[in-house]
């Protein structure tokens, strides 16, 4: 794999996973619309690990907390701040793990692949992010999250296994719609993203256990850290713009895009 389709593949990764722009249409749309190979599941795995690393030091603070609480939700126990969080976060990710399931045994997730399929759902879901940042309250903050937002969130969540939603986007459309302020839904939407990450990589781990060789090793080592430094500079700077700006640049963005797709897919 090439140093160039290296960085690209790694860059777009790590810019759009937690931005509200759909990485995974993004990654699908660079082979379809250049030509380039399939960057392949290792190099996937990587910028995955990468983009892990960088939410998870951003919130540091808030994963150490629920890190710390995982012993006491192990024994049932529910009586600290940390098992509190971690339940939620437990909570938020069960219905992703289950369309995913429904869509691999199926294989219906290789027909999600389409620029087509991409642009509508890019326009589609960036109109959704737009009226629910636009009508949804500011009167939750992060620490009142509940075990029913907490669901909820995760089934908008989960349809983001559906390219062009983007995971980020639609939990903050859910976040938005429930009544969290756009901080604060931002930072739930990171949270819930680490444990999806991690269940992703690992079932992607399995799939390519033993096809690993030194280049390959180093091509993946390459993308994680690239799409990690991509990752937290674009997550510092959504989260500081969040302060004064709302999600609008990302829905003109998405609309923008959608069309340019459809433009494509039907000429």
């Amino acid at each position: 794999m090439s140093l160039f389709h290296l960085v690209l593949v790694a860059l777009i990764q790590g810019i759009t996973e937690f931005l509200p722009v759909s990485s995974s249409g993004h990654l699908i749309l660079l082979p379809a619309l250049t030509g380039l190979d399939d960057q392949g599941q290792m190099i996937d795995i990587a910028v995955h690990v990468g983009t892990l690393f960088a939410v998870m030091l951003y919130f540091q603070k808030d994963v150490r907390v629920a890190a710390g609480g995982i012993p006491r939700l192990i024994q049932g126990k529910v009586d600290t701040q940390g098992a509190w969080l971690a339940m939620l976060l437990v909570i938020s990710t069960i219905p992703v793990l289950l369309f995913g399931l429904v869509l691999k045994v199926t294989g219906f997730d290789a027909y999600l692949r389409s620029v087509a399929l991409i642009g509508w759902t890019m326009i589609l879901f960036g109109i959704v992010l737009y009226w629910t940042d636009q009508k949804g309250g500011v009167a939750k903050t992060a620490p009142q999250w509940s075990m029913k937002d907490a669901f909820k969130m995760g089934l908008w969540q989960a349809l983001a296994l559906i390219p062009g939603t983007s995971r980020s986007g639609a939990t903050i459309s859910g976040a938005r719609q429930l009544g969290y302020a756009r901080e604060d839904a931002a930072k739930l939407a990171m949270l819930m993203s680490i444990p999806t990450i991690l269940a992703s990589g690992v079932v992607l781990g399995f799939e390519v256990i033993g096809d690993a060789n030194a280049a390959l090793a180093r091509d993946a080592s390459i993308a994680a850290f690239l799409s990690f430094i991509a990752a937290l500079l674009a997550l510092t700077l959504m989260m500081r713009l969040l302060k004064s700006v709302s999600f609008t640049p990302y829905v003109i963005y998405r609309v923008i895009l959608g069309v340019i797709l459809l433009g494509y897919a039907y000429s």
